[in-house]
């Protein structure tokens, strides 16, 4: 077995429902990986969390959609994992499609335009049957360019991106899926002559990258 896709079922053992502030964590407050430290919710203010509940969800291979204020206790289970259930050998087809379905329930209830902003990892993209969606979709490409000038997908920065983008996207209160051509953070500029309607690509010039450090 592989480490990173291990269960931790000493972890489950201590799950204790129902979850209350005293033994769980408000979700966007939990995860701290490079996406969430890109959108940096701790430093959110109390309308910023009242917006990201209204139009930030959060995907999940054990809770399937989460709220970012949603009470949630640690866990360790990946949405690749290939899990055998009564629905089929990996979560992909124990979720099905209703992932898709409470996404746009939601959606049809968020303020402004009817619009998805993907900026979900392909793992976890792929729970959600976007081709079943009513309204546009819309999956923003982050790229950096190198010492020579090319262009490339960078993974660590990419994460880091998506999370900065749904942070602006909370603290400018964006309403229409056009607002996003002014996003700018962390170097990021828009690039009309590669971007499309469904995809806006953003480029970080490589005198803008930040540095960084290796070691144990």
């Amino acid at each position: 077995a592989c480490p990173q896709h291990a269960i931790d079922v000493r972890g489950y053992a201590d799950f204790a429902p129902p979850f209350t502030l005293r033994n769980a964590k408000q979700a966007v407050l939990a995860f701290n990986g490079d996406v969430y430290q890109g959108l940096d919710a701790p430093s959110f203010s109390e309308r910023d969390f009242t917006e990201a509940q209204k139009t930030v969800r959060i995907l999940s291979g054990l809770y399937g959609v989460l709220r970012p204020l949603d009470l949630m206790q640690p866990y360790r289970l990946e949405m690749g994992l290939p899990v055998a259930t009564d629905r089929g050998s990996n979560l992909y087809q124990f979720w099905g499609d209703r992932i898709t379905r409470l996404l746009q329930a939601d959606l049809n209830e968020a303020p402004g335009t009817k619009a998805v902003i993907n900026l979900a990892s392909d793992e976890y993209a792929r729970s959600v049957h976007f081709a079943d969606f009513e309204n546009p979709v819309i999956a923003p490409r982050f790229e950096d360019t190198n010492a020579a000038g090319a262009r490339q997908v960078v993974s660590f920065f990419a994460k880091r991106a998506r999370g900065a983008m749904a942070g602006w996207l909370v603290r400018e209160r964006v309403r229409t899926p056009r607002a996003l051509k002014k996003f700018a953070e962390g170097g990021y500029r828009y690039d009309p002559a590669t971007s499309t309607t469904q995809q806006p690509v953003f480029v970080r010039r490589y005198q803008d990258r930040p540095a960084m450090a290796s070691g144990r």
